[in-house]
């Protein structure tokens, strides 16, 4: 079936069929009735537009590419995709999505693959927060960086990532308006300089948290840089805090596996959160709400990033000056952190 059938079958102009298909009857100001008959000709007949002559004819594709490291496979920021789908669903795009893994060569050949697809916009996505450079095939393209900084010069590309540097300041307030002085840190600290190689996201997490205590006229109680992130590292520092004759505070935790980890620590030692240790953490990892007492935490708006980023692609001019969109990481208030007023 072709346009000209849809038309013919529903005694209209071939022209006034193509407005009304392309979505146009309204601003064209054709009755609702020719337009719903337009419409219920084109379903009986069974008609479907050629997206690709419609692309040749408006310059567009209709499509969007997303290419990540590690997203898609990743439970945590999975919900990028969800987001990025949602983005392209309410614009009438279809998306493409490659994942490289770390392989450089297979992220060329998935971008390659895209151009040659005539995607209208790629995002290249990050599951953690990083710098990268833009790959030259992308130069002068319509880009979004998600979860992700450009490295050296890159005139023209636009980042959407989380506000760590917010949430590392509300983390520090949340504990400070409890009653909270003694604030011990892990992950990172107590020295804007003892963070972790590369770590964009603890880097602002710690420039937060220092800058809400400094407005306080505090310092960390005390600070325990780790390199790897997950529970047995948060185990490990916790327990050598506590053995340093540590038997509450506060505890800043850098991520939520080191906060599962400190929890353990705090059992193992005949202790309890929030009684004798309140903790506040970032990510809002699954299990976040799982632990008890729940686990007061930052989350990551990964399905926000992803649909502001296919927004941030079909609405900035490929050609206008780079821009670094931060969203706000919204606090999960569980069961972690306690009043210093409460009783023990």
């Amino acid at each position: 079936m072709t346009l000209a059938d849809v038309a013919r079958a529903a005694g209209m102009s071939r022209t006034t069929a193509s407005l009304v298909l392309s979505g146009r009857g309204d601003e064209m100001r054709i009755a609702e009735a020719s337009q719903e008959r337009v419409r219920l000709v084109a379903a009986e007949l069974g008609y479907r537009p050629n997206m690709i002559s419609a692309g040749l004819r408006s310059g567009t594709s209709r499509t969007l590419g997303f290419i990540s490291d590690s997203v898609a496979t990743s439970q945590l920021a999975g919900d990028m995709i969800k987001g990025a789908l949602e983005g392209a669903r309410r614009h009438g795009h279809m998306l493409f999505i490659g994942e490289y893994e770390g392989d450089d060569t297979e992220r060329e050949r998935l971008i390659d693959a895209m151009l040659d697809r005539q995607v209208d916009g790629v995002i290249l996505a990050s599951m953690f927060t990083r710098e990268r450079p833009v790959p030259a095939a992308l130069a002068g393209r319509n880009v979004v960086l998600l979860n992700t900084l450009p490295e050296g010069p890159a005139k023209n590309a636009h980042a959407i990532l989380p506000d760590e540097l917010d949430a590392g300041r509300r983390a520090a307030r949340l504990l400070l308006e409890r009653g909270h002085r003694d604030i011990h840190l892990i992950g990172a600290g107590p020295t804007p300089a003892d963070v972790p190689r590369s770590t964009i996201a603890g880097r602002e997490r710690l420039e937060g948290i220092l800058d809400e205590l400094t407005g306080a006229g505090l310092s960390p109680a005390s600070g325990r840089k780790l390199s790897i992130w997950l529970p047995a590292d948060g185990w490990k520092a916790t327990a050598d805090l506590i053995a340093t004759g540590v038997r509450s505070g506060a505890i800043i935790a850098f991520n939520d596996r080191i906060a599962f980890g400190a929890y353990q620590a705090v059992s193992e030692a005949g202790l309890t959160v929030p009684g004798d240790f309140s903790i506040v953490s970032f990510d809002d990892h699954q299990l976040a709400s799982w632990v008890h007492p729940g686990l007061t935490t930052f989350a990551i708006p990964h399905f926000d990033l992803g649909l502001r980023a296919v927004e941030m692609l079909l609405t900035t001019p490929a050609e206008s000056p780079a821009s670094v969109e931060r969203l706000p990481m919204p606090l999960r208030s569980r069961g972690s952190v306690r009043a210093v007023t409460d009783a023990h």
